[in-house]
């Protein structure tokens, strides 16, 4: 469950970034929710690649890990598997990689 999420993330001194999961029904809607949960710059491409770059980097956010949320995936996996697929092989491949001072974790919650 989401709150419960974003508490055990607080409790261990992590930033939890919450995504409106049931209103990501496509890719674009996922790389501009991420990009405003995780406040991305300017610069941010709205592709695939500029969001690898940009969750590989996180220098804007202070230092410390920073948990991404995602509550009701199920809608997005159901709606565009394949941009579903897309967008958590980078969300997997950006929080191996982890940025300077900054750890990336990817949660995703689901109803008791």
């Amino acid at each position: 469950m989401t709150a419960r999420a974003v508490h055990e993330a607080e409790e261990r001194g992590a930033h939890p970034h919450v995504l409106a999961g049931a209103e990501i029904t496509g890719k674009r809607a996922a790389l501009d929710a991420i990009a405003a949960a995780l406040s991305f710059p300017d610069w941010f491409g709205r592709n695939l690649d500029a969001l690898y770059d940009c969750l590989v980097d996180l220098s804007w956010l202070p230092e410390g890990e920073h948990v991404l949320i995602w509550p009701q995936r199920e809608v997005f996996d159901r709606k565009d598997p394949v941009g579903s697929a897309a967008v958590d092989s980078v969300l997997q491949d950006a929080a191996t990689q982890g940025a300077e001072g900054r750890v990336l974790t990817v949660v995703y919650p689901t109803p008791l």
